[in-house]
C-alpha cells in the first residue's frame, strides 16, 4: 500500500514540485495550500502517514498549524510532520523540535534529500508502531 502524504504550502509550485517527485515514487500525494485547509482535511478525511508542513503561510503558519493539529485528538497528536522551511535559523529550527516536528526540509528542495526524509521518517514512525504493538517500552 502506497504512503499517503500531505503538502501543505502556500507556494503551488513548491506544491507541484514536492507532489511530483514523491508521486513518482509510489506516493499518494494531497496538496493543500494553508493550515486551515489542514485541519478540515484530516478532521473529514483521517490522518495521512505523513504532512510536510510550510513554516511561513499567511494567516496561520506552520507552528500554529503543528500547535492545533497536535491538540485535534483522534491520533492527530502522533502524525509525524516535517516542516518545509527557507528559513534557516536556529530558532525556528528549534521552535519547530520543540512542537513536535520530525525534521526539517529546505526549500528549494533537492529531490533525492526530499524523498530520502520522507521514506525515512515513515520508516521509522512504522517501525516504533510496531514496537508499541509488541509491547516493547517506548524510548522515545
Amino acid at each position: 500500500m502506497a504512503n499517503w502524504i500531505i503538502v501543505v504550502d502556500d507556494d503551488v509550485a513548491n506544491l507541484h514540485v514536492a507532489g511530483r517527485i514523491l508521486s513518482r515514487n509510489n506516493m499518494r500525494v494531497t496538496a493543500l495550500k494553508s493550515g486551515q485547509a489542514l485541519l478540515d482535511y484530516i478532521t473529514e478525511n483521517g490522518q495521512p502517514d505523513l504532512i510536510l508542513l510550510d513554516i511561513n503561510m499567511p494567516g496561520m503558519d506552520g507552528f500554529e498549524t503543528l500547535e492545533k493539529l497536535r491538540a485535534l485528538g483522534n491520533g492527530a497528536a502522533e502524525i509525524p510532520v516535517i516542516f518545509l522551511t527557507a528559513d534557516e535559523s536556529a530558532e525556528a529550527e528549534i521552535r519547530g523540535l520543540s512542537l513536535g516536528a520530525m525534521d526539517f526540509i529546505k526549500k528549494p528542495f533537492v529531490p533525492e534529500v526530499l524523498l530520502l526524509r520522507v521514506r525515512n521518517t515513515v520508516e521509522l514512525v512504522t517501525l516504533r508502531r510496531e514496537l508499541r504493538g509488541r509491547g516493547a517500552p517506548d524510548n522515545g
